[in-house]
């Protein structure tokens, strides 16, 4: 009788802990996922489910962005928060509930919002974003970020008990710019009046949502995410929507727009290892005519700045830098006549201008931000770098 023959069985296929399942699918690589940077912006219904879920799954990087706080509301859709936690920053809460999920993992929570307050250096740092949002002006915004940087990134919407999960990969059109129609513009036109200062959030009718919707777009979300990073086919340039009254889902896809503004990518972004409070602007500008070979560089700022208030009754100014979009309506007027002043904005430095001399930290950019010193044909990107353990710790 021939005797059996042995069966070798690898120890990582006998090996039980906490992912032992995961690596049972052939091509699961569960490092990868351990040392991937995750960016997730967002830390409402869609965001909890994120974050639950990468830490179900073994993500260990996490960094979560949100400026709300949490309402009475939301804890019917989101996983992560108690009643305790009503009046609480959003992403705090969240990066301490998911990190509790995930002994091993790093969450660092920044309370801001992404528009104004948080510097190119996140989306450089991060491998994959994932976005959980409720607006336009905020995606857009995020998708040049991420084209700037040359980083994918996942985004998703619900309404009622319907959804949409979609990809988008720099370099490589259709992007979500080049989604938006002529409806989508005037909507992100009406948050703005004419002289570039913020009318008041329209409160009414919020959008409906349930944490049923959240739970399946979330899952494609991460799902593509996991994809992603082992390079398999995803969603790139297009759309997963499920309709939840009848369940039916189907793919959708975009058509590139050959003028679209988001198609840019820096070639290469130079990190200074300086911070932000120890250079100025005039320095930053003499460290890009060195490298230039050329004193006729300016300075290109990732974002517009407001740079002073200008009453026309009674000629009286106010310096503010303060990103566009952060000044409230009723901060134009005037403080003695009550006049709409008019908004003056900056978007550039090119050695003439008086606040050369301001430290990078006061000209109301974010810390950990790319700043483009051009010349009349070169250019070349620069990240503060040393603002980065301000913005992200040491752990993350």
């Amino acid at each position: 009788m021939t005797p059996p023959i042995p069966v070798r069985i690898g120890e990582e296929e006998v090996r039980e802990d906490r992912f032992s399942r995961f690596r049972l699918i052939p091509w699961w690589d569960q490092t990868k996922l351990q040392s991937a940077r995750v960016l997730v912006i967002g830390a409402g219904a869609l965001g909890n489910e994120i974050l639950k879920n990468l830490m179900l799954l073994g993500f260990e990087r996490i960094v979560v962005v949100d400026l709300d706080k949490i309402e009475e509301s939301n804890l019917s859709r989101t996983i992560l928060y108690r009643s305790g936690d009503v009046g609480s920053f959003k992403a705090d809460v969240a990066a301490r509930s998911a990190a509790a999920l995930a002994p091993r993992a790093k969450v660092k929570a920044l309370v801001a919002n992404v528009v104004q307050n948080c510097g190119l250096g996140i989306f450089a740092w991060s491998d994959v974003i994932i976005a959980g949002l409720d607006n336009r002006e905020a995606r857009l915004w995020i998708n040049r970020c991420a084209w700037k940087m040359n980083r994918p990134w996942i985004d998703g919407a619900i309404e009622g008990i319907n959804g949409i999960a979609r990809v988008f990969v720099a370099g490589s059109a259709p992007c979500y710019e080049c989604t938006l129609g002529e409806t989508d513009w005037k909507l992100l036109e009406q948050r703005m009046s004419c002289n570039l200062l913020l009318r008041e959030a329209n409160t009414e009718g919020k959008i409906a949502t349930t944490p049923t919707i959240s739970s399946v777009i979330a899952g494609i979300e991460v799902q593509e995410a996991v994809k992603l990073l082992h390079g398999l086919p995803t969603l790139a340039s297009s759309g997963f929507v499920f309709e939840g009254l009848n369940h039916s889902s189907y793919k959708v896809e975009y058509t590139a727009n050959p003028d679209c503004m988001s198609h840019f990518t820096f070639e290469s972004v130079t990190e200074l290892p300086r911070k932000s409070s120890e250079w100025t602007l005039e320095d930053l500008r003499q460290c890009g005519a060195m490298d230039l070979g050329t004193q006729d560089v300016v300075v290109e700022f990732s974002r517009d700045i407001v740079h002073e208030l200008a009453c026309p009754e009674c000629g009286a100014k106010e310096e503010i830098f303060a990103p566009v979009g952060s000044i409230r309506y009723e901060q134009g007027r005037c403080p003695s006549d009550g006049q709409m002043r008019v908004v003056k904005t900056i978007h550039s430095y090119d050695g003439s201008e008086s606040f050369g001399q301001r430290t990078i930290d006061k000209l109301g950019l974010p810390l950990f931000d790319v700043f483009t010193v051009r010349s009349a044909d070169q250019e070349k990107a620069y990240l503060m770098a040393g603002d980065k353990s301000a913005v992200l710790g040491d752990e993350v």
